[in-house]
């Protein structure tokens, strides 16, 4: 999914350090376009913080009804330096990017595009699709690897059961089971569902830090409540997490590593290192595929989608600085 804002901030992000035990984050609501389009509840990045490890952008919506041309149709858009991780519950979304993939994504499979130097792709719900219900992630890639060729992956994570609780480990490692897809640094993304009054006891990677995305359910955390669409973090140093279900069950989204100890420049689709890398992204996309249509370009083209690609936004008027 693109980032549709037509006014995107710029995020300069570092890791900033709370004693808090558990922070939580509250959404706030994003439209991705005209008055049909999506609305999503955007909980990373925020001023309070912008990544949880390498993950850097979380986007929740749904359940919406698919009717009347209001479901997905992200048109082909560039990104740069990231992966997108798309993670349905219910739905379908089917997927088209320049490397020449073109792949279908259903509640409880990972759809993975490796954007590296440089992709476009695009995202459109199905006739199939009643409904649409699911998150959109970005993983940040380490300057090691940000400048990889492009390529995309799928997976179906098999449910495992810990305690009371199933989870799906859809990228790195936890409870057992590992995921397959790509991950450039220590990562872990997974979905937990736990029945209504059940606890489950997750062991953890105590150098990662962790984000608790609450779907839907009474969820306690460390035994304090996250109300739905709101995302808690807990810092390094815990080799456990407990969950807990109230009166209603509750399905959970896990995300979490290392830290990334680098600063990243987020700006519409584009992740960089700077001002100038940021505006050089732009203008190769906007020369390349808006301007000249070139298949040989930095991003590419992406083949049976029918409309034209997306502009990219206007810059600010003033320099890209980093925000404190």
């Amino acid at each position: 999914m693109s980032n549709l804002e037509v006014e995107p901030d710029e995020v300069v992000c570092a890791e900033p350090h709370t004693g808090r035990r558990i922070e939580l984050l509250a959404p706030r609501e994003v439209p991705l376009g005209g008055p049909r389009a999506l609305t999503v509840r955007r909980t990373l990045p925020q001023r309070s913080r912008s990544l949880i490890g390498a993950w850097c952008f979380l986007d929740h919506y749904g359940p919406d009804p698919v009717r009347h041309g209001n479901g997905m149709r992200v048109p082909p858009h560039p990104h740069t330096g990231l992966q997108t991780v798309s993670w349905l519950f219910a739905g379908e979304i089917e997927h088209r990017d320049s490397t020449g993939a073109h792949a279908s994504v259903i509640p409880g499979e990972i759809n993975l595009m490796t954007a590296g130097a440089g992709i476009q792709h695009s995202e459109v719900s199905t006739p199939e699709a009643t409904t649409l219900h699911g998150a959109q992630l970005w993983i940040a890639l380490p300057e090691s690897a940000r400048h990889h060729p492009p390529f995309f992956e799928h997976h179906s994570p098999a449910p495992v059961v810990v305690g009371s609780a199933t989870v799906r480990v859809f990228v790195g490692e936890l409870a057992g089971s590992s995921s397959p897809v790509t991950a450039f640094s220590a990562l872990v993304g997974a979905q937990v569902n736990l029945p209504a009054g059940k606890s489950a006891r997750l062991v953890v990677d105590a150098t990662f830090e962790h984000g608790i995305l609450n779907d839907s359910g009474s969820l306690l955390v460390e035994g304090e409540a996250v109300a739905p669409s709101h995302l808690a973090y807990l810092a390094p140093g815990r080799a456990t997490i407990t969950l807990t279900a109230g009166e209603s069950e509750v399905r959970a989204l896990i995300i979490g590593g290392v830290p990334l100890g680098e600063r990243i420049v987020m700006w519409w689709n584009f992740i960089g290192r700077s001002h100038d890398e940021i505006v050089a992204f732009r203008e190769r996309w906007q020369l390349d595929v808006i301007d000249e249509g070139d298949p040989a370009g930095m991003f590419g083209m992406v083949d049976g989608y029918d409309g034209p690609p997306l502009r990219a936004p206007e810059l600010p008027t003033v320099r890209l600085k980093p925000r404190e």
